[in-house]
């Protein structure tokens, strides 16, 4: 009798959380259900971005200071017949 009841109680749950399910995965966790509204998951999607955006930033300043360290100005001045050049470089180490 116990084994009856928890059977339909459990296909009743199951069977009720399909009905709300936004989304059904299936992986390798095991099944999940994402039962928030595509507002929800929208804005999850935007804190995600910018979190990523954010990381992206962190890592091009990181980048820009060690290249500003182990990097330098090269100016060479040539005499050429119609005048002086110029040539500016960077050079990094």
């Amino acid at each position: 009798m116990k084994l009856v009841i928890t059977t339909v109680v459990a296909g009743l749950l199951l069977g009720s959380a399909g009905a709300y399910a936004q989304s059904v995965d299936i992986g390798p966790g095991g099944v999940s259900i994402d039962t928030r509204s595509p507002r929800d998951r929208a804005i999850d999607r935007d804190i995600r971005r910018e979190d990523r955006m954010r990381e992206r930033d962190r890592w091009e300043r990181r980048r820009a200071y060690r290249a500003e360290r182990d990097c330098r100005t090269v100016t060479e001045v040539r005499e050429t017949p119609r005048g002086e050049v110029r040539r500016t470089t960077r050079v990094c180490d």
